[in-house]
């Protein structure tokens, strides 16, 4: 022998590698999915519900969904977050009803 390795034997560790980088990748995902917190930003929410990240905003400012506004990070802008017991009875019960007492277009 020569001491090369076949051609046929390097694609297949080069196979063997690709399909353990996509389980691992896949692997992280599930286990995110799987992870509770119990404040979700409205970009996870949005991942979550498979829903636009403006669309749970929305909800948020419309009081669609109960959520709070808590400090982001950005100076002084502050992001709505979900509780997980929020996430949960949406997935039960679904949008809160819309409170035809609150002025369209106003935050709270």
């Amino acid at each position: 022998m020569s001491g090369t390795v076949p051609v046929a034997e390097i694609d297949l560790l080069h196979d063997l590698w690709n399909r353990m980088g996509r389980l691992e990748k896949a692997l992280g995902v599930l286990i995110d999915q799987r992870t509770v917190k119990d404040w979700y930003t409205t970009s996870e929410v949005g991942e979550i519900l498979k829903k636009a990240e403006f669309t749970v905003r929305e909800w948020c400012r419309l009081r669609r969904i109960h959520a709070e506004k808590r400090k982001s990070g950005r100076g002084p802008h502050t992001a709505w977050v979900i509780s997980h017991q929020e996430l949960q009875r949406f997935q039960r019960e679904g949008l809160l009803p819309i409170n035809v007492l609150l002025p369209v277009g106003r935050s709270y």
